[in-house]
């Protein structure tokens, strides 16, 4: 049997000279499983490790459905949308597009928050092919009429579990309502839980489903384990752990942005070259964090939960939980930045006594426990109890008690089958419903 290869996948000659450019030989199983429907224009449902190719995945049959129709885009338009949950994952999924589409005669930006909106502005006036974004920008832009959607034909949401799920209810629920009805919707993504999954169902036509890897896994290469330590101690822990196994590049996952600068601000007095994203820093500043750290000049990269989609940085040998996240989910994504296009990587979380409910979330979602080797010297007087059905996280309230609404049902509920309409959040544990005022649960 001859080998699939990009070509025999049924893409065009510009999208095959930039993969020879770029390496690529062979295409990964998801991109083998989803090519040929998206370029047939069917909706699609996939989910896949991180770090497998994604969004070649879907940025490659997007851009050869865009070029082989040709159609010219009026003014303050947009052909097609990708919806990201990150300012970061913006810029990063913009980057690969326009790589993958340089031979193309197709215009493509990223637009998100936290910079300011007018250059963006002008950037949409002649029209764009592919406008990559993040949903409180887009719905700015949008109701600005910087931004029309009448000529939108294909949908993309990358990170599909995200903006299903905390904090993106209300604004995605405005954009289904104002985007065209007819259209391709596709959404990508590392985890599903069967709640989102459902949801799901409500905004796509017929979908096929794509499973190219067990749902919930993590990459396959990183060595995953756990170093028990008191919570007070966790700060002189890592700085011996830096030292000790001499560790060249780590990134590191913090639980707030206060404890992120707090770790910063020590690893700095100690002469560690260290930098910092999260929510509080300006966008120019999280970027320029990011380049430094990718070029060498910042040793450890402390951040939030932000940072846990959207860092695509080559050979990453170590990831740090300094604390472990409260979604189990949110663990798969922190560890992908490790471990990617099939290389190795490890994975090491320091866990207090106060997180063995997260740690038993984590273990049942990966379904196997995670080896404990306690360091010698930082032995916790307060030990981590062993994990369990019983030490689960308990499933999360929602802001106002009461019937769950169901997709499909109540005001603003979708029909089945139907595209474009709102999507309600059926029981999802700790999101609010849409329409309801509150604060967002969005990464820091």
């Amino acid at each position: 049997m001859q080998p699939v290869t990009f070509a025999r996948l049924g893409l065009i000659a510009p999208l095959l000279r930039a993969l020879v450019a770029l390496g690529y030989k062979v295409p990964t199983p998801v991109q083998v499983q989803a090519l040929p429907v998206v370029l047939g224009g069917r909706d699609l449902l996939a989910t896949a490790r991180t770090g497998t190719g994604k969004t070649a995945a879907f940025a490659l049959p997007l851009l050869q459905r865009l070029a082989e129709e040709g159609a010219p885009v009026a003014g303050n338009s947009v052909r097609a949308l990708v919806l990201v949950p990150t300012r970061e994952l913006a810029e990063q999924v913009c980057k690969s597009i326009r790589t993958y589409g340089q031979y193309l005669p197709l215009r493509i930006c990223a637009v998100y928050g936290g910079v300011s909106i007018d250059p963006q502005v002008m950037q949409l006036r002649k029209g764009i092919d592919v406008v990559v974004a993040t949903p409180g920008r887009l719905l700015d832009l949008h109701r600005q009429n910087a931004l029309k959607f009448g000529q939108v034909r294909m949908l993309v949401l990358d990170e599909a579990d995200r903006m299903l799920d905390l904090g993106f209810s209300r604004e995605l629920d405005a954009l289904f309502a104002a985007l065209p009805p007819r259209r391709q919707t596709l959404l990508f993504s590392a985890t599903f839980a069967d709640a989102i999954r459902d949801m799901a169902g409500a905004i796509l036509s017929d979908p096929v489903s794509v499973e190219a890897s067990p749902r919930n896994t993590p990459a396959r290469h990183v060595r995953q384990w756990a170093i028990p330590v008191d919570k007070r101690r966790k700060p002189e822990l890592f700085c011996h752990l830096l030292k000790k196994r001499g560790w060249r590049q780590v990134l590191v996952f913090v639980k707030t942005r206060k404890g992120v600068e707090q770790l910063v601000t020590i690893l700095l007095g100690q002469g560690v070259r260290a930098d910092s994203i999260h929510g509080d820093r300006s966008q120019p500043a999280r970027l320029r964090a990011l380049e430094r750290f990718r070029a060498g000049e910042v040793q450890v990269l402390v951040a939030t939960d932000v940072a846990a989609r959207g860092l695509d940085i080559d050979d990453l040998p170590l990831v740090v939980n300094f604390d472990l996240p409260i979604l189990a989910q949110d663990y798969i994504h922190r560890i992908g930045r490790t471990g990617r296009a099939g290389a190795g990587g490890e994975a090491i979380s320091l866990v207090c006594a106060d997180e063995v409910a997260q740690l038993a979330a984590i273990e049942a979602l990966l379904r196997e426990k995670l080896r404990r080797i306690e360091e010698p010297g930082f032995e916790p007087d307060h030990r981590v109890p062993m994990t369990g059905p019983a030490t689960a996280l308990p499933a999360r309230k929602t802001r106002n008690p009461g019937k769950p609404k169901v997709a499909g049902s109540g005001p603003t509920g979708a029909r089945p089958g139907t595209k474009g309409s709102p999507v309600a959040p059926a029981a999802r544990p700790g999101v609010r419903k849409p329409g309801r005022r509150g604060p967002s649960r969005r990464p820091s």
